[in-house]
């Protein structure tokens, strides 16, 4: 009997070649597969947002080139009507020039007049003077009412004549020694009159027709109340000072000071006095 021999090894290596070909996947095998087919989609996906925000970055970058566009057109319009109104006030300039080279004939002319005029006024006021003269040489040094006339020594300034006393006197017998003359102690309301009073400051401290000793208040000889105006005081007067030394009350009299401004006074204080009476 013949004894028969079989290859295993062609069944072994069929058995194994199967069994390979069943084997399961592994996991890194299939997460492979995973991302082989997530990637597309995440690569879309990726593409898209940044797509989107690159157009909001569009959106806003053009947002931002029309804002800029309108205020550059707005500077462009306030520019333009700048240049016009400066186009327009060289005109006026020009034309304003040209008027002005065209009066000055003009100016020249009315500047000339003013000062004849001036002159026509000093030369009025000398004649006036030199009429005055005549008239106290022809009456003795008297002056009659009818002659306009100044009393000798006696200043005229506008409608009214002043004396400077040379004699010092408490402010009440000033008061009277001008009553006594036809005149009162001055009144002093216009500024040619204060001129007057500065003038006769230099150095020189006298009464004036100012009081408040009657009612408290500040008035004028002829009991006319007078307008405070600190412009004509010295800095910090009237301050009716008391301690004075001079016996009771305070300083109840206006004086004129060397700086030509007002100053009170207790009025029994011997000072020189500026009377006032009418042309």
């Amino acid at each position: 009997m013949t004894t028969e021999y079989h290859d295993d090894v062609d069944d072994s290596s069929s058995f194994w070649n199967k069994s390979i070909n069943y084997l399961p996947l592994s996991p890194r095998s299939g997460a492979s597969r995973l991302t082989r087919r997530l990637f597309p989609i995440l690569t879309v996906a990726a593409i898209l947002i940044l797509t989107i925000a690159l157009g909001a970055s569009y959106s806003r970058m053009t947002n931002r080139l029309w804002s800029a566009e309108q205020s550059v057109s707005n500077m462009s319009q306030s520019l333009s009507g700048i240049q016009q109104l400066a186009a327009d006030a060289a005109k006026d300039l020009e034309r304003l020039k040209f008027a002005v080279a065209s009066n000055q004939d003009e100016l020249r002319s009315t500047s000339e007049a003013l000062k004849q005029l001036a002159m026509l006024d000093t030369i009025s006021r000398t004649v006036a003077t030199l009429q005055c003269s005549i008239q106290h040489i022809v009456n003795n040094g008297s002056t009659p009412e009818s002659s306009g006339c100044c009393p000798l020594d006696w200043e005229r300034v506008g409608s009214s004549c002043y004396l400077l006393s040379r004699s010092l006197l408490p402010w009440h017998d000033a008061r009277d020694w001008c009553n006594g003359h036809e005149s009162h102690l001055a009144i002093i309301l216009t500024d040619e009159e204060w001129k007057l009073v500065q003038r006769h400051a230099q150095g020189n401290f006298f009464w004036v027709g100012l009081s408040d000793e009657r009612t408290g208040s500040w008035e004028w000889v002829n009991q006319t109340p007078y307008v405070m105006n600190r412009r004509h005081w010295r800095p910090g007067q009237p301050d009716s000072w008391t301690h004075h030394g001079m016996g009771p009350g305070d300083e109840d009299c206006a004086h004129i000071h060397t700086d030509g401004r007002l100053n009170d006074l207790h009025c029994s204080t011997r000072l020189r006095f500026l009377c006032q009476s009418h042309a």
